[in-house]
């Protein structure tokens, strides 16, 4: 299946300001209807898997916006409804809750570091909350993403528990490591005896990095294997900017297939035009 690509840059094309800590999550309250014009274009484009505008929505955050708890909740639950809403009548889509890590909250660019100084019972506290709202709005999976190490992939695999909702467990990688710097093999090992996992893999992490990955999630695992990573820009957290060129080739997704990837797509930087390449180049 194909997956949708960076939702903040097609906010950006849509001419959203998301200068603001809270991201793309901004928008939920302030201007919904340009999240679901975002997941529309993806939709067009060819991906059947959209990914909510909840990546860095969570209570902690919503509360330094003076935004109270029954509020965030409701947003939460509006970020899986608004891409139910672009999805309606459209067979076959489906519907993944982003759950983004700890330092996605954090909004400084820990989430391509991890190691926060959290114990695993800690990190699984904070995530639990929005992991059950977001679960209780009835997404078709919950996507958790950009995870950066093997703490917090626990801390969030332990959160999900219970929630009656399919998971992908999806890492941020550097090279044949984490970017805590475990090693792939021990980090996707975590979700092998896990039924609840449908899927491993990684996500924002350069396109370079990925066939490798999907080859070890799938060797590790034996489960189906997502893979979406950015453009091979980098983010520039102190100066909240990207630099350098894009290097993602849709055709490289044959290659990610025939490693093992069952779930593919872009994330930050690849817009609609590289989904609908990647959808093309699957298609063949």
């Amino acid at each position: 299946m194909v997956l949708d690509g960076g939702l903040s840059n097609q906010l950006a094309a849509q001419g959203c300001d998301l200068s603001d800590a809270l991201w793309s999550a901004r928008l939920l309250a302030d201007a919904p209807e340009h999240i679901e014009a975002a997941h529309t274009a993806y939709l067009r484009a060819g991906a059947r898997v959209l990914i909510t505008a909840s990546y860095q929505a969570t209570y902690e955050g919503f509360a330094r916006r003076g935004i109270g708890r029954p509020e965030a909740s409701r947003l939460l639950r509006h970020s899986v409804e608004l891409a139910r809403r672009a999805a309606a009548g459209q067979p076959g889509v489906r519907v993944a809750a982003s759950v983004g890590p700890y330092g996605a909250m954090l909004a400084d660019g820990s989430e391509y570091r991890g190691r926060y100084g959290r114990s695993v019972a800690e990190l699984a506290r904070f995530h639990r909350p929005r992991i059950e709202t977001l679960a209780a709005a009835r997404p078709d999976v919950l996507a958790l993403e950009t995870v950066p190490d093997t703490d917090e992939a626990e801390a969030m695999l332990r959160a999900a528990e219970g929630t009656g909702v399919p998971v992908w467990l999806s890492y941020t990688v550097a090279g044949d490591r984490t970017r805590a710097g475990q090693p792939l093999r021990d980090a996707f090992a975590l979700a092998a005896g896990r039924d609840q996992v449908i899927a491993v893999g990684v996500n924002c992490c350069a396109p370079e990095d990925a066939e490798h990955a999907v080859e070890v999630a799938a060797a590790a695992t034996g489960k189906p294997v997502v893979v979406y990573p950015n453009s091979g820009e980098r983010w520039d957290a102190e100066g909240r900017r990207w630099q350098g060129g894009s290097v993602f080739d849709p055709g490289q997704a044959l290659r990610w297939q025939a490693a093992g990837a069952r779930l593919i797509g872009g994330c930050c930087r690849v817009g609609p035009a590289g989904i609908a390449a990647v959808a093309a180049a699957l298609r063949g």
